[in-house]
């Protein structure tokens, strides 16, 4: 035990919160998922024997633009005084925006909940420690600012050079050398052709559709 972990701290349970990504990160990085729950092992030797694991987040980003339930849960549970710490491999698991980092300090400071990653014990109440947790917290946003400009970067080139593909509209296809052409069924040419013409004659897309149901036409989509 160190001298930051407190009897009321112990006497409390501790949190293992473990959260990846994506779905792709969940399906395809089991060793990241490991060492994330291998944080309970440290809680024990650090004294705890009340640990909780909560992995609700499995497959969500901690950007701030995704409903995190799991998080959500844990703060809850850290507001009411009812947990002594809480845990992550990395404390950016927590949190990457900093709308959802700095109340997490800000409450784990009132309540007196430590945050424990797998080097560090960081009690906020402590000036030094709050320094340091706000630098990784805006280091974190920082990161995840920059993965998306440079993604949107990556994007725009590609659009220059004509490469960028999104969903493609009903009636066109991608092509093997990447080229995007009319669908070359006959029936799905016709058929848009039609709900165009229709659409003209009609006054409205909506009386188009109304259009095609009555008479058994499928939409393409």
């Amino acid at each position: 035990m160190t001298e930051k972990i407190t009897a009321s701290h112990l006497q409390r349970p501790a949190v293992v919160y473990v959260r990846q990504s994506t779905p792709h990160q969940v399906c395809n990085n089991e060793e990241s998922r490991r060492l994330q729950y291998a944080m309970k092992d440290r809680l024990h030797e650090l004294g705890w024997s009340q640990i909780e694991i909560i992995d609700d987040d499995l497959g969500r980003t901690a950007s701030g633009i995704t409903h995190r339930p799991g998080f959500e849960r844990m703060v809850t549970r850290v507001s009411l005084g009812e947990i002594g710490a809480v845990a992550a491999r990395e404390v950016s698991r927590f949190a990457r925006n900093n709308r959802e980092w700095y109340p997490l300090l800000e409450i784990c400071g009132i309540v007196n909940t430590l945050l424990i990653d797998h080097e560090t014990i960081f009690d906020p109440r402590n000036s030094n420690d709050r320094l340091l947790l706000g630098l990784k917290g805006n280091l974190s946003a920082y990161e995840l600012d920059q993965l998306r400009h440079r993604a949107l970067e990556a994007r725009r080139a590609k659009a220059r050079r004509g490469e960028l593909f999104m969903a493609l509209p009903p009636g066109f296809i991608k092509t093997d050398d990447g080229r995007v052409e009319k669908d070359p069924d006959r029936r799905v040419q016709h058929t848009i052709e039609l709900l165009f013409k229709k659409t003209l004659e009609l006054g409205s897309g909506r009386q188009a559709a109304l259009w095609f149901i009555e008479h058994g036409f499928d939409i393409p989509v």
